[in-house]
């Protein structure tokens, strides 16, 4: 049985234990059939500690999740990845072996991890990559050496998808609209392993039978979509109990596409729901008041899925939320925890300003979890969020009801006299007298650990809710026992997140800085300037907390080896915060005020390790140089995108190339592209490779 609903907090027995020991002598897969359970069920909230390592986390369920009331964690793949120079957070989505020494830790201290968490009643749900191996060979964190992408230590040749099953010239999927090509053929260039094949349906079994008996409770299925769900099924009717008795309970990503549809999925396990995201980001972005009929805005059912604010990919691509949005994107969390629906997820990892950028390491391994640092941004501990999760088991599965809305910024409802909770997505504080539900008596409100009361007389309270903030209650005596006076990590609310790009060409030796009149941005004192990344070279990246609300004037130098500084020839810059993070695009001497944005969209299919590049004849695209060309994004690949700042009114020639990961340029055929800027903005093209 695949269990479509993930059970209450798990309770670790001695019988438990000795079946793993029994499991690992000889995993015998039993035959059950499937079904669902009770929805919001109590103690069922996950938290995904995102590639945090296996000491981080048992440390994490002994310390916080367990005592806050997690039902269960979500930890990165555990196999052994691909390890190139960079360290890419995605290496670990590139298998280079089924062994269990990884980029995160020892085998040994990946079955420690779950036997603390399952001390604390914690499960641990791994993240299953069996849709492929990686496409890049090289030497993997265990020492696996990998030349030939299809002859890996579990596979062969026969073992993947070839020309035979996938229709396109070089193996990948080139239409997206296109079943066969999303099933059938390599994703990026990464080998798509056979799942019709009986043995290779064994093969994955196995694997993750080997996580099974060292106490694994279940698993998120990545890249689902890319497995058709018949061959998912084959997979899951192979698969072991988990250690203390049960099935597996399994969640799976179906990207947002054409094809196939999330429902075609749900006979195999639970899915991600996307949808519910992005109405998370839509409403917390404009009107909170719009959620009063998030149950019928289109998205997934909730005895079917696995709601979530943020994950790793989506924080990344702009799809969703993510912790740059400050207050914002925890009131989205806290609303997630508050209303009766799918399994709620809570999304803790670490701090970036580049997409790829690796978590915090040593040589590629990642190094312990650090909420205090700056490094990491660690919700899963904030004080709101660990009173919400126990706010979220107390009212169980009561209903909604009472449901208020105030403005289109404040909105509150109960859940059948069971809790009350009340949000304000505005910048000020708000007043207001809301019909709980509640029996008459003093609360404790849990968002602030139980310091503030609320009163109710006659069913009602008036609530005063700070900006950006939230009330809820459900009894008298809560008190914060764990996470208290804890932000998470990261920036206060106080602040938000902005993130500077500037194109702008160095030679060796010179990097480029953001310095401006507010003190975060060391007030025009370019000793206290921001050093940006040169990582996306030519565009230099950095991210910097100001404060919400505020207005600010800035600009970027150039300091060379020696601390000679060049200042850009045009005027100061100004942008202004609300209480949203924003992102700052700019070029070198082009002012703001003589500047327009063009987004390049251009549609080429590439092999895994080449990229696309846009280069013309403006300064702001290179004048030629194609080690200048601007690095377009592949977050929606096949199409590869970016916004690039150009001067307003202005004709220019373009072409595109690629560069594989030796530097190797390729320049797409034909005559050389045009187009003409005027004084507008939002320009953009629309291409394919040639």
């Amino acid at each position: 049985m695949i269990r479509h609903r993930p059970p209450g907090a798990l309770r670790r027995t001695a019988g438990a234990v000795a079946a793993g020991a029994l499991a690992l002598a000889g995993a015998v897969a039993l035959p059950v059939t499937s079904a669902h359970a009770d929805t919001t069920a109590k103690g069922d909230v996950i938290a995904n500690l995102w590639e945090w390592n296996w000491d981080s986390i048992a440390s994490e369920c002994t310390n916080v999740l367990g005592p806050a009331g997690y039902g269960a964690v979500q930890v990165a793949p555990p196999a052994e990845s691909l390890k190139q120079s960079s360290y890419y957070w995605w290496d670990v989505y590139q298998p280079y072996s089924y062994d269990l020494n990884s980029r995160f830790g020892t085998a040994a201290k990946f079955a420690s991890m779950i036997t603390s968490c399952h001390n604390a009643g914690v499960k641990v749900y791994t993240d299953a990559v069996i849709n492929h191996t990686a496409a890049q060979t090289g030497t993997g964190y265990n020492g696996t050496t990998v030349t030939n992408k299809y002859d890996t230590p579990e596979w062969d040749r026969a073992d993947y998808h070839d020309s035979s099953s996938c229709p396109t010239s070089d193996l990948t999927i080139q239409d997206y609209s296109n079943l066969t090509q999303v099933q059938n053929c390599e994703l990026l260039g990464l080998p798509d392993l056979k799942t019709g094949s009986d043995t290779v349906r064994a093969g994955i079994a196995n694997f993750l039978n080997s996580q099974l008996a060292l106490g694994v409770d279940g698993f998120r299925v990545d890249a689902a979509k890319h497995i058709p769900e018949t061959d998912l099924a084959a997979i899951e009717s192979k698969l072991t109990n988990t250690t203390s008795g049960t099935a597996p309970y399994v969640f799976q990503e179906i990207y947002p596409g054409s094809t196939p549809q999330p429902s075609d999925y749900y006979s195999s396990g639970d899915v991600l729901d996307f949808t519910y995201a992005s109405k998370m980001k839509s409403a917390f972005q404009g009107n909170v008041s719009d959620l009063e009929s998030l149950s019928s805005s289109g998205i997934l059912p909730a005895a079917n899925s696995v709601s979530f604010v943020t994950n790793h990919d989506t924080e990344r691509n702009g799809l969703h939320m993510s912790y740059k949005d400050g207050d914002t994107y925890k009131l989205a969390n806290l609303f997630q925890l508050a209303y009766k629906w799918a399994t709620p997820t809570v999304y803790a990892s670490w701090e970036w300003t580049q997409s790829d950028q690796a978590p915090p390491n040593s040589s590629g391994f990642v190094t312990n979890t650090d909420c205090s640092s700056g490094s990491w941004y660690c919700l899963d501990r904030d004080t709101a969020v660990v009173g919400m999760v126990a706010w979220h088991n107390a009212v169980d599965t009561a209903a909604v009801s009472n449901w208020q809305t105030k403005s289109s910024s404040v909105i509150g409802f109960g859940r059948s006299g069971a809790g009350f909770f009340a949000l304000n997505n505005g910048s000020s504080s708000a007043t207001y007298t809301f019909t709980t539900g509640m029996a008459d008596g003093t609360y404790s409100n849990v968002i602030d650990g139980g310091t503030t009361k609320v009163t109710v007389s006659g069913g009602s309270a008036s609530i005063t809710i700070p900006a950006k903030g939230a009330v809820a209650f459900y009894n008298s005596s809560y008190t914060c026992t764990v996470g208290c006076d804890d932000t998470g990590g990261g920036s206060s609310g106080s602040t938000v997140s902005a993130t500077f790009n500037e194109y702008a060409s160095t030679t060796s030796g010179t990097n480029v800085y953001v310095v401006g009149s507010i003190s975060a941005l060391g007030s025009w004192d370019t000793s206290k300037a921001i050093q940006l990344s040169s990582s996306g070279y030519p565009i230099w990246s950095g991210e910097v907390s100001v404060p919400i609300n505020t207005s600010f004037t800035y600009k970027y130098v150039k300091k060379d080896s020696s601390g000679n500084v060049t200042w850009e020839s045009n005027a100061n810059r100004s942008a202004t915060t609300t209480t949203s993070a924003i992102s700052l695009n700019n070029s070198w001497n082009v002012a703001n005020a003589d500047a327009t944005d063009v987004t390049f969209n251009e549609y080429a299919t590439t092999d895994w390790g080449t990229n696309v590049y846009v280069v013309g004849s403006i300064a702001s695209l290179g004048s030629w140089n194609t080690s200048d060309a601007i690095p377009l994004s592949s977050e929606s690949y096949p199409t590869w995108s970016k916004v690039v700042i150009v001067p307003k009114s202005t004709a220019f020639t373009y072409k595109y190339i690629k560069k594989d990961s030796s530097g190797n340029v390729t320049w797409e055929s034909g005559t050389n592209r045009s187009y003409a800027t005027g004084s507008s903005s939002g320009y953009s093209t629309s291409d394919t490779w040639k």
